[in-house]
């Protein structure tokens, strides 16, 4: 960025003196060192439950289908033994909403515990990075080959693992699909060549979006693109559990033999080894302080401890702790104490309140549905005999996988006749719409609108029973 002036008729040339100050930074390549330790194994612990779930659950068979089955086409949703249909969104709006709380309940308790262990971004790049160290390496051995010439080795081993990339990445947008049409069909249909125009999307966009955000941008979708980094210091306070380096106890760092006196050398404990940034998948240096780059994955903690343990300290110069407990040095029972503060439970008992409506709006919901539809064409007719009838249409929603036959009854003014069949059955998740006429004898009620009572009664082996409200027009004379 320039800071020049034309004073010459529009002359445009550098002055001497004029400096070129670039605004950005070229990005410097994270090459994160592997690490072994309490919070890493947990981190692999979850990547593997997640990608069981991912991968396996389109799988799974359940009443000789899917167990899990979005199927737009015939917009129905299948989740084990449930039928969700279109007009039951309100369960999807009631999980979203139990999501973001369960994010914010355990993000004031102990940070940012999503992003470090189940978030798909960290998931999909620590088994990318898998892969990259698999075939070029660990990190002294990836720098050095980026690094090297144009060698047949470089280009063999970067074949590989681009090869490699690309094949989970594709594997992972198909069981993306998989998850909106049958699996079992996909995977005939990928054999077959027969792949729908966007089915073929989505698998190619889905695994271009996992091989581009885990293979390359990787910290940058944390740094720059996820909106959580941003907000999340609304949900922080001083007892959040958070990654904290200890710097009462590590400063003044440096270097040292391991039988050094830190008393006569006047050093903390930290031997600025600089492992804790060379670990960090997002590049930061946690001696810093708090940062909203960091992850919360505790890769910092497991090789301080490491270290500690190689030079004969205490552990604990870089671990989860609170701003309090670390300023007052309080012990990890008084830390804990504290974690029962009116935020949290706040949060938890709106949480609970909301997930066990849900559950038990599940589990008394009818899933048997019931329209009526009075004809707005015909108000009310007479017929033979001075009957009147008034003409409805009943809609009928089956949510079960089994047939259910069906009785009709109508209620509500003296003499009311059903002028139609009253028994029928609906076809597993299936859907019917049957008119319907009601009669009443002439003269039975007063001229006007009277409400009356359709009920549809289940004949199988679960009764159920739906009803729904409606009105009779008797004319005037």
């Amino acid at each position: 960025m320039s800071n020049s002036t034309q004073p010459d008729g529009g002359n445009s040339a550098a002055r001497p003196d004029e400096i070129e100050i670039s605004l950005y930074a070229d990005r410097q390549k994270i090459y994160p060192r592997s690490v072994a330790g309490f919070f890493t194994n947990w981190r692999w612990a979850m990547v593997w439950l997640t990608q069981i779930v991912f991968y396996g659950l389109p799988w799974l068979q359940w009443n000789n289908r899917q167990a899990v089955l979005f199927d737009l086409e015939e917009r129905r949703f299948y989740l084990f033994n449930l039928v969700l249909y279109p007009h039951d969104l309100i369960y999807l709006t009631g999980l979203l909403v139990i999501s973001a709380l369960a994010l914010f309940l355990f993000t004031a308790v102990a940070g940012r515990l999503w992003c470090g262990f189940a978030c798909p971004q960290t998931v999909y790049t620590e088994i990318y990075l898998w892969m990259e160290k698999l075939v070029e390496g660990d990190r002294t051995a990836r720098m050095r080959l980026d690094q090297s010439g144009h060698t047949l080795e470089k280009y063999g081993k970067k074949t590989l693992k681009q090869l490699l990339w690309i094949a989970f990445g594709l594997w992972t947008g198909f069981t993306f699909v998989g998850y909106f049409t049958p699996i079992e069909q996909l995977w005939l249909a990928v054999w077959q060549a027969e792949l729908g125009p966007w089915q073929s999307f989505w698998i190619l966009f889905y695994g271009f979006a996992t091989y581009g955000n885990a293979g390359y941008m990787r910290e940058l979708v944390c740094k720059h693109m996820c909106p959580y980094a941003r907000f999340q210091s609304a949900m922080f306070d001083r007892d959040t559990l958070v990654v904290t380096y200890d710097a009462q106890r590590g400063e003044p760092r440096g270097r040292r033999s391991r039988q050094a006196d830190l008393s006569l050398l006047k050093l903390g404990s930290c031997v600025d080894c600089s492992l804790c940034v060379q670990v960090c998948p997002t590049g930061i240096d946690i001696r810093k302080g708090l940062q909203y780059e960091c992850i919360g994955c505790g890769s910092c903690a497991d090789v301080c401890d490491q270290v500690m343990d190689k030079v004969g300290y205490p552990k604990g110069l870089v671990r989860f702790t609170t701003q309090n407990g670390l300023e007052q040095g309080w012990t990890s029972a008084q830390m804990w104490r504290r974690v029962l503060r009116p935020r949290v439970l706040a949060y938890g008992a709106i949480l609970l309140l909301i997930t066990v409506a849900l559950f038990t709006s599940l589990y008394l919901r009818t899933p048997l549905k019931l329209d009526v539809i009075r004809d707005s064409t015909i108000l009310s007719r007479v017929v033979q005999q001075g009957y009147v009838e008034n003409v409805y249409t009943l809609r009928m929603l089956n949510a079960t996988e089994q047939e259910q036959p069906l009785r009709l009854v109508v209620h509500g003014l003296p003499g009311l006749q059903v002028i139609s069949e009253t028994e029928f059955s609906l076809a597993p998740t299936g859907a019917r719409a049957l008119a319907v006429t009601v009669r009443v004898p002439p003269g039975s009620s007063a001229p006007g609108m009277h409400p009356i009572h359709f009920e549809v009664q289940s004949l199988g082996a679960e009764p159920m029973t739906v009803r729904q409200d409606s009105v009779f027009m008797m004319p005037r004379q």
